[in-house]
């Protein structure tokens, strides 16, 4: 008989797995149990509502974000090289991230959401890349390379972690 730590991280595994391959609003408690062998009850007796699950999920990256953004660099680029093993590590994440809690609508903003940390990040993220007081063409390249970052992690979940973490870095550095 499985503890209920063990049925946790069952549950956590399969909804990371769901998630990234089908989306976060696409995905149900109900596919969820029934990719882990249990019933949706008692997968919503660990997680309800289902914003529980993301947020145990989002624990973890948004640590090694924290971290990410505090970590004095040499120079832009070291900090842009450790941007994308950020993104390759976490691109599971980094599609809920986008799909879901990271949209720009106020009027879906509350306080349990995890938008506004979000965009809280992705706000530090293009401070870190741009500095202080940034030029149009410093704030357009770092909002390109943000997207591609995202889009990049995200669209080849199907490819190999090495794969796209190498082609991610090739094209940030042309940043």
């Amino acid at each position: 008989m499985a503890t209920a730590d063990d049925t946790r991280t069952r549950i956590l595994d399969a909804a990371r797995s769901l998630f990234a391959e089908r989306g976060y609003a696409a995905t149900s408690l109900a596919d969820i149990a029934a990719a882990v062998g249990l019933t949706k009850t008692a997968v919503a007796y660990h997680f309800h509502p289902k914003d529980r699950l993301a947020a145990e999920l989002l624990s973890p990256a948004a640590g090694d974000m924290l971290a990410l953004l505090d970590t004095p660099y040499a120079s832009r680029q070291e900090f842009v090289e450790a941007l994308v093993g950020f993104a390759v590590r976490y691109r599971s994440v980094i599609r809920l991230f986008m799909e879901d809690l990271a949209a720009d609508d106020p009027a879906t903003d509350d306080a349990d959401s995890g938008r506004a940390t979000v965009r809280t990040f992705r706000d530090e993220i293009h401070t870190k890349l741009v500095g202080d007081n940034p030029t149009p063409e410093a704030r357009l390249k770092s909002w390109a390379l943000l997207g591609a970052l995202q889009w990049g992690a995200v669209k080849t979940m199907d490819l190999p972690e090495d794969q796209v973490h190498a082609a991610l870095l090739q094209a940030a550095r042309a940043y």
